[in-house]
């Protein structure tokens, strides 16, 4: 059986020992996490090798976030919010939302993002700060053997990009709070409960400014009070991250290396710095 298979008989059972029934089950997304609707129960289930430490911290997050508001997923009302194991994966329960019939707008994905913001400085929890993020891409980036298809050039290129902005953001001494940390469209629900964030075990310490970078532009043109300045800083940052990421062995995301380079390119041609969504149509030839 491949790992992917053996994940979703490990969801669909550990959902039927609970009452839920699974007989079948979607692939919705694939890449650290395997992601599954199950039917008919209409379950999503978040699906990890044992051992991937975020999920209890992710479970718990969920819940205190839900308790301000905060528009997030919810985690799936009819089970226990625990995270269960079966057949070496943890595996977590969340309530399934169906598409939204109407696009989600630059003005109410930037509301809803300012609204998780206040809900998240009424939240105190131990988390990561944003600098543990670019640690681990200097980690990536400084091992060969992590990124055996990283040229020499790009991989000094990377090193000191990775090290001048982490040193010229923290130098700025800005407000610092809990944040997403990766609050880009494809975290973020269309449903008829307005935009919902979901994969909180990004979640970390930093200015607003680390999660504005992973938007498009306009949303940020909707979002009050964004200093410029430390927002062109952050989005070269989250290129260079997301560049170190893509050259990582055993990256799974599709056409990987194309965006690695074009994250590149960009780093080297800019400014003005794009956004993620600008890169990817690029790709996308659109």
């Amino acid at each position: 059986m491949t790992d992917v298979t053996r994940a979703i008989a490990a969801a669909t059972s550990v959902a039927a020992s609970l009452g839920l029934p699974a007989s079948g089950a979607l692939v919705l997304h694939n890449s650290n996490r395997l992601t599954l609707r199950l039917t008919p129960c209409d379950v999503l289930a978040r699906v990890a090798s044992l051992g991937h430490e975020d999920a209890q911290f992710e479970v718990e997050l969920a819940q205190r976030l839900a308790q301000v508001g905060c528009p997030t997923g919810r985690l799936e009302p009819r089970v226990d919010p625990l995270v269960y194991s079966r057949d070496g994966f943890t595996v977590t329960l969340w309530t399934y939302y169906g598409p939204a019939t109407t696009h989600t707008s630059p003005g109410d994905y930037a509301k809803a993002l300012e609204q998780l913001h206040v809900g998240m400085r009424k939240v105190d929890v131990p988390s990561p700060r944003f600098t543990d993020r670019i640690a681990q891409a200097k980690v990536v980036v400084a091992n060969p053997n992590l990124s055996p298809e990283l040229a020499d050039t790009d991989r000094v290129f990377l090193s000191s990009r990775l090290a001048s902005l982490q040193r010229a953001i923290e130098d700025r001494g800005a407000v610092e709070q809990l944040l997403h940390g990766e609050p880009h469209p494809g975290n973020v629900l269309g449903t008829k409960f307005g935009p919902l964030f979901i994969d909180l075990e990004t979640c970390c310490r930093g200015p607003v400014e680390f999660d504005l970078a992973h938007v498009p532009e306009a949303v940020c043109e909707h979002y009050p009070n964004v200093d410029q300045g430390l927002l062109d800083e952050c989005r070269q940052l989250v290129l260079a991250m997301v560049a170190a990421w893509r050259w990582e062995l055993g990256d799974q995301l599709p056409n990987g290396r194309r965006f690695g380079e074009e994250l590149l390119r960009s780093l080297r041609e800019g400014p003005p710095w794009p956004t993620l969504d600008t890169v990817t149509r690029r790709l996308d030839g659109r």
